[in-house]
């Protein structure tokens, strides 16, 4: 089964979750702007991922430069800001069992599920 952690208005994400669709993959939705992650969901996404808080943030949120993220370069205070402000979160983001993918380009999603 696998976990996509979507956010219905980007149009990466409803790729992604068409893609599942359309490869008759099990999932489930998890949308992450209306349940918040908490901080350990996020510590334990970032070791599936093998990347750093801030290779997950989107830098170019207005609330990134309103926070002086860029300043930051304390892992702990990152991964907070991420679980304070989930709109910080790239996306779309596929998780099965100790893997998972952030699905840009689209062409990652395809590979992670063949």
């Amino acid at each position: 089964m696998i976990t996509i952690w979507h956010n219905p208005k980007c149009s990466k994400s409803r790729e992604a979750l068409k893609l599942l669709e359309e490869k008759g993959t099990p999932y489930e939705v998890f949308k992450y702007l209306e349940t918040t992650p908490s901080r350990q969901a996020i510590a334990d996404l970032l070791q599936k991922l093998g990347i750093s808080a801030r290779e997950l943030m989107r830098t170019k949120e207005d609330v990134y430069k309103e926070l002086g993220l860029a300043a930051v370069t304390e892992e702990a205070k990152l991964i907070d800001a991420l679980a304070e402000y989930p709109k910080l979160i790239e996306r779309p983001i596929l998780i099965e069992e100790n893997r998972a993918l952030i699905g840009r380009p689209v062409e990652k999603v395809i590979e992670f599920l063949d």
